[in-house]
């Protein structure tokens, strides 16, 4: 919502869709690298004191960058403001998934990754629509601040929810262990890259489809209709109790999710399309969630805001480079050139959770407490 909002008000107030776009990817690339970071405070700090000290902190960056748009600022103003709005947003997502793994029961966990990854869905159907909607018939500026009011108010509901926050103690003489220490979170997080990678392609897909029938509407409708896909796809497998392995599991669904883009490479009249869109979207939810859970079990315990950070920003990263390479390929050939750099992000997905599969099947090895700590607890 808040990139969409920010290309719509710097365009209608500048006229240059090119500074929107540099603005935009300016704040993205800064949400990308910072989310690890904050992920990081958070397990050290807490998640209350980072949500309320980035809220602060984002609420100045976000209200400098309306500020500087309107008074029309040179570009470069712009992007130091995009850069510190986007340093200042915390992965939401990350810190809710940190806090289910607290909140709920193993056996429940995959429900709630299930029932995350269907909210996200809604989102992303329903959030462009509403910013685009505010900045067409009320003012430029009503997007983002609608951004900044939820993110202000989500924000500081969530620092409040003291009973589902993550609290780890320190150990005696032992270090925190980082996220990336464990080789399964490294193969999760190239495998969320290539699937991010898939997403940004195939969404250039539809528009880029849409473009060469002279009829760009469809595109957003295309678009829906893949998170329609995912979010049905969601619903049941988080309702099914499924027999084979979490790591079984992510190869089944990245293939599937890989296979589901090969269609669009061949498009075909609208509607034959928009059920190949619907299929693309069927593996979508449940790759996340099974990968949410994956990284659950793998991640050190005392590390999950920061490992649930590194899966949202290796997936955004994926998006803004399939984007790119989708919009190259749709340029020098048609859309089934973008559609074929789709079918290859799933394929690294596919591969990386095959010949990583002895990593991703290992456990989290958290310190057990030594005798005279257990006597106590006893």
């Amino acid at each position: 919502m808040r990139s969409i909002a920010c290309l719509m008000m710097i365009s209608a107030t500048t006229g240059s869709l090119a500074d929107a776009g540099t603005v935009a990817a300016a704040m993205l690339i800064a949400q990308g690298l910072a989310s690890p970071v904050n992920g990081r405070l958070a397990d050290r700090h807490s998640q209350r004191r980072v949500l309320l000290t980035a809220c602060l902190a984002h609420v100045v960056g976000m209200g400098l960058l309306i500020v500087a748009i309107v008074l029309d600022a040179p570009l470069w103003v712009l992007v130091l403001a995009a850069v510190a709005t986007g340093c200042t947003c915390v992965s939401f997502t990350s810190f809710m998934r940190a806090r289910w793994a607290t909140m709920v029961d193993q056996s429940a966990l995959r429900t709630a990754y299930a029932m995350e990854s269907m909210l996200d869905d809604t989102i992303f159907l329903l959030g462009p629509l509403l910013v685009t909607v505010l900045a067409s018939a009320a003012h430029p500026a009503a997007g983002l601040v609608v951004c900044l009011l939820m993110t202000t108010v989500g924000s500081v509901f969530v620092a409040l929810h003291r009973r589902s926050e993550p609290v780890h103690e320190p150990t005696p003489g032992r270090a925190p262990r980082r996220a990336l220490s464990v080789p399964g979170v490294w193969v999760l997080v190239i495998a969320y890259a290539g699937m991010g990678f898939q997403f940004g392609a195939v969404d250039v897909t539809m528009i880029a489809y849409a473009e060469e029938r002279s009829t760009p509407g469809l595109a957003g409708v295309l678009i829906s209709l893949i998170a329609v896909g995912s979010l049905v796809a969601g619903i049941t497998y988080g309702a099914v109790n499924w027999r084979l392995s979490q790591a079984r599991l992510l190869s089944v669904t990245t293939f599937v999710l890989t296979l589901g883009a090969l269609p669009l490479v061949f498009g075909g009249p609208p509607l034959l399309m928009a059920l190949f869109a619907v299929v693309a979207g069927i593996a979508i939810s449940p790759a996340l969630i099974c990968g949410s859970t994956l990284l659950e079990s793998l991640a050190p315990k005392e590390s999950l805001s920061e490992a649930f950070s590194w899966l949202t920003s290796a997936g955004a990263l994926g998006i803004a480079s399939g984007t790119a390479a989708g919009g190259h390929l749709a340029d020098l050939g048609n859309f089934s050139w973008a559609a074929w750099a789709g079918v290859a992000g799933g394929a690294v997905a596919l591969v990386l959770s095959l010949a990583g599969a002895t990593a991703l099947r290992g456990k989290r090895s958290d310190t057990e407490p030594t005798s005279e700590m257990a006597a106590l607890e006893q």
